[in-house]
């Protein structure tokens, strides 16, 4: 006998275009030759809602109530429930509101009605409402079920092949945000490491503004960029991290190349040497070749070794300078103790420094150790850094004594301490703009 499938939503519910497409859809499917033979898993197909929910126009809570839907199904398969032509009750569920929001772990009736009507209007259910709107099944004679009105499940087995590409295409997509993501957090630690070596090397270069730079292109990244965002910064912070590394590359170039003409000249000194030490005067202990006038021309003069202030007060080495701008962002506080608080040159802060070095508990025997082994501007830099963190460190004292020994062991550089204060300072910037 042939079964009335109601098409209209019970009482004030209005019939929208998208059921209607919806339903002719479906009976589209229905007609195809072997759709009767259509068989979906319907926790797989929900795993593909589940990724493909964006696309499909529904949230994370109206899948929970379709979850729910889906256990008042018996079977695991889902199929059409009748060959062409014929109708019975097959994909339709029908629980009762407590039931539904029992299994959508408590969901209000109100929230569950809107659900419910989101799910409709993306066409992944349909109404079958009763002549009174109650949801129940209607038993023939040998006990089966011959109608039941409530909620028709088979526009998920009509649309499995769409869900399933909509699927695959939001799997591709996490991807390729995922591998985005990868790329700039890989070239913003290259970024980090090469400003920091670029400083604590003493690289010239403007390693401040190549910091500023960085901050500008990080502070760009958030968790709800598009892939066009996603792709243009990683572009960016990529050409920024290039243009680092080519500046890194030719410093050591230029290195290697000082050091392979240094190389020759000794080569040839030692040429020059070796053909002087063969004549037979110096060779046999005779009398020492006269100048032109007749009288010995003087031993060569060696030149003065430079004092300790000339090499890198940090640990022996080249000169590494940092410039004072910079100083004075990683450690604004010292402004507090210099005249007329501002510093314009280096001895400003030398000045600051020695007035602001009881402040912190700095010992005046520690004081002058670490004048003494480190130089007077690289003294002034780490009081100023000691004055900015002298909440963190307990004694100012010890800590400036560890560092004057690392220092004279050759251990110590400036530019990992600027870069810390430099970076501990972003996060408060940021907090505050926000």
């Amino acid at each position: 006998m042939m079964q009335t499938q109601p098409t209209t939503p019970f009482g004030r519910r209005s019939l929208t275009l998208a059921m209607v497409a919806s339903q002719a859809a479906m009976k589209d499917f229905a007609e195809r030759p072997g759709a009767a033979q259509t068989v979906v898993h319907k926790w797989r197909l929900f795993r593909a809602l589940t990724e493909a929910k964006g696309p499909l126009g529904v949230t994370d809570r109206a899948l929970s109530v379709l979850h729910a839907l889906l256990s008042f199904h018996q079977e695991t398969a889902l199929s059409l429930p009748a060959a062409a032509g014929e109708e019975r009750a097959g994909l339709v569920v029908f629980p009762s509101n407590r039931e539904l929001s029992i299994r959508a772990h408590g969901m209000a009736p109100a929230t569950l009605r809107r659900h419910l009507a989101s799910l409709v209007e993306a066409g992944l259910i349909i109404r079958r409402d009763s002549p009174n709107g109650k949801r129940y099944a209607r038993k023939g004679q040998g006990g089966e079920i011959e109608n039941a009105f409530g909620f028709d499940l088979t526009p998920l087995v009509a649309r499995a092949d769409e869900i399933e590409n909509l699927a695959e295409e939001a799997r591709a997509e996490s991807r390729a945000m995922a591998l985005l993501r990868e790329k700039i957090t890989l070239a913003r630690r290259d970024i980090v490491k090469m400003i920091e070596t670029g400083v604590g090397e003493g690289v010239p270069g403007d390693w401040r503004g190549a910091q500023d730079g960085y901050l500008r292109l990080a502070a760009r990244y958030a968790r709800n960029l598009t892939r066009r965002d996603l792709e243009a910064l990683a572009g960016d912070l990529a050409g920024f991290a290039a243009q680092l590394r080519k500046l890194l590359e030719d410093h050591v170039n230029g290195r290697k190349k000082s050091a392979s003409e240094s190389h020759s000249e000794r080569h040839i000194q030692n040429q020059i040497t070796d053909s002087r030490d063969s004549e037979p005067s110096l060779r046999e202990g005779g009398p020492e070749p006269s100048g032109p006038t007749g009288r010995r021309s003087p031993p060569p003069v060696a030149p003065e070794p430079p004092s300790a202030g000339a090499l890198n007060p940090g640990g022996g080495g080249a000169a590494k300078t940092y410039p004072l701008g910079m100083v004075l962002s990683a450690c604004p506080d010292i402004l507090d103790y210099a005249r007329g608080g501002e510093i314009a040159n280096w001895r400003d802060l030398a000045a600051a420094a020695a007035g602001a070095r009881p402040a912190p508990g700095v010992s005046p025997d520690a004081w002058s150790q670490a004048l003494e082994t480190m130089g007077e501007h690289d003294a002034a830099i780490v009081i100023a850094a000691i004055l900015q963190r002298s909440e963190e460190i307990r004694s100012a004292g010890g800590y400036l004594r560890a560092l004057t020994a690392k220092a004279q062991a050759g251990e110590f550089s400036l530019g990992p301490l600027l870069m810390a204060l430099l970076r501990a300072k972003t996060p408060r910037k940021q907090k505050a703009a926000g």
